[in-house]
């Protein structure tokens, strides 16, 4: 069995609410809440406090939510008004100092709601508990591996039937199916099937346009192991041979994420990291067709801390798991993008997918 870390996360989430002289902070970010307790349900209110962690929830998960959060939090299930429910929970707990709230996570209604049943002071935080899991644990970053194999064996099993004359829909459904029957819990994000022209659109919605000869196909897809996300992104030419212009934009941008891949470090900041990639793309005069960051932390979200952007100065911390994602994209013509995911190991990048980037004309 591994290790539950359940205790540790909430101890360092507690030192780092004392150190701010907060009381306590109300999580409703449910994949901090799973991150905290286990909790995977669809309702929660989680109370960190300096003495008790309590989940409250609703009858839905009078079940669930006892069995999956165990003793890593006390759960309290009520039938009519969770909201109530927090209300007693907070004044059980004698919180009348600074209660901290998810000030990304609450809307104003629900944060003028919590300040209805508290006589706290409500402190709007800055993400305390995703500081926490950008740094993964050895588990985290096993679950983050077994995604993306995953994910890199439906491709394997899909990308030989695709043809010319199919339609983005029927490849998607093709690859989601084959995901679903490979074990994936569900689809991080909607899956991005962009042909021709439609693939100079970063994030296209797949649509029913039907793939033409030789046009580019980009792929956006990824798995979920144990709520945990693979992200990855191929780039292929259907039904014939590229052309020299497809053939130089796409080593360009398979050069560019090779750099970023061996040169990624710890310790950089996440501007340093996007400018790997960069300046390859930008040395060739192509640098405005590279028009999003590098990449961004992967874990419960597909999408969290850290980012490898050309705004990002904060710096990369050991242990975090990031994708490497450089791109161009040119209107009326096409796109091309690879997308890898690593983990920043002390001692360097370790690619958690394949990075099998090669060019693939598919017959």
């Amino acid at each position: 069995m591994p290790p539950d870390r359940r205790a540790d996360r909430q101890a360092a989430l507690r030192s780092g609410l004392a150190a701010e002289g907060l009381d306590a902070l109300l999580v409703t970010h449910l994949p901090n809440v799973r991150y905290l307790t286990g909790f995977t349900g669809s309702a929660a209110l989680l109370v960190i406090h300096a003495e008790a962690t309590v989940l409250v929830t609703d009858f839905r998960y009078a079940v669930q939510a006892p069995a999956e959060a165990g003793q890593a939090a006390a759960v309290e299930v009520d039938q009519k008004s969770v909201w109530d429910r927090l209300g007693r929970v907070l004044g059980d707990l004698g919180v009348t100092g600074a209660l901290g709230v998810e000030g990304h996570a609450l809307t104003v209604r629900d944060a003028e709601r919590v300040g209805t049943l508290t006589r706290a002071r409500v402190v709007p935080t800055a993400e305390q508990v995703e500081r926490l899991r950008a740094i993964k644990s050895p588990e985290e970053v096993s679950a983050i591996r077994a995604a993306a194999d995953l994910a890199q064996d439906a491709l394997a099993e899909v990308l030989p039937t695709v043809r010319a004359g199919q339609s983005e829909r029927e490849i998607a459904a093709a690859l989601e199916g084959a995901l679903r029957r490979g074990g994936s819990e569900w689809h991080p994000f909607p899956t991005i099937v962009a042909s021709g022209p439609r693939s100079a659109l970063p994030h296209a919605r797949t649509s029913a346009r039907t793939v033409g000869r030789g046009e580019w196909l980009l792929i956006d897809f990824g798995a979920q192991v144990d709520g945990y996300c693979a992200d990855l992104t191929r780039t292929v030419v259907v039904g014939a041979r590229a052309d020299d212009r497809q053939r130089a934009m796409y080593e360009l941008v398979r050069n560019a994420q090779q750099r970023a891949l061996e040169h990624l470090r710890p310790g950089m900041t996440g501007r340093e990291g996007d400018a790997l990639a960069r300046e390859v793309i930008a040395a060739r005069g192509f640098g405005d067709a590279f028009g999003h960051s590098l990449g961004h932390g992967l874990g419960l979200e597909v999408h969290e801390a850290p980012r490898l952007a050309p705004t990002a100065e904060g710096v990369l911390p050991a242990h975090a798991v990031v994708t490497v994602e450089p791109g161009v994209y040119f209107p009326g013509w096409g796109g091309v993008r690879l997308e890898d995911d690593v983990h920043l190991g002390p001692d360097g990048p370790e690619r958690l997918s394949d990075g099998r980037t090669e060019l693939v004309e598919l017959a």
